[in-house]
């Protein structure tokens, strides 16, 4: 069973995933502004889940290492290392958008082709992987 950080990384993850999922959608409408239907309201909230939790994942990361024993610790830090810059960017970005007084699809297309958000994304998928790999793992072990 994962232990408490894994799980919070990986709630995490999924919140960022979902969110960049219901962005694309948004994006392909061709909205000219978020106050067509009621995507805008929607859309600010998925990209304020969004910022909480980059805001969160470097102190996820690093207590990970240490509650975890994620070995080699070095090999860890170095890539959280380098998650952390990824998600100070994109959040950056993110909340710029949040800060405009109208969300078109346009801006938010432009946000989900962002390098500084696809960058995040991909270490997040790597991260989620060496999760469930180790979870995995674990568990076998613990069965047998």
């Amino acid at each position: 069973m994962p232990q408490a950080m894994p799980t919070d990384i990986q709630e995490r993850c999924e919140i960022i995933e979902e969110s960049y999922e219901f962005t694309l959608s948004f994006a392909a409408r061709g909205l000219s502004s978020e106050e067509d239907a009621d995507h805008g309201t929607q859309i600010r909230y998925y990209l304020g889940r969004t910022a909480e939790a980059i805001a969160g994942l470097q102190a996820s990361c690093a207590a990970a290492i240490h509650e975890e024993h994620l070995a080699p610790a070095e090999r860890y830090e170095a890539f959280f290392k380098v998650l952390a810059r990824d998600a100070q960017d994109a959040l950056a970005a993110v909340e710029l958008v949040l800060a405009q007084p109208v969300i078109s699809s346009q801006l938010v297309d432009n946000l989900n082709a962002s390098i500084h958000l696809r960058a995040l994304l991909t270490d997040l998928f790597l991260v989620t992987e060496l999760l469930e790999l180790r979870q995995t793992r674990a568990r076998a072990l613990a069965s047998n």
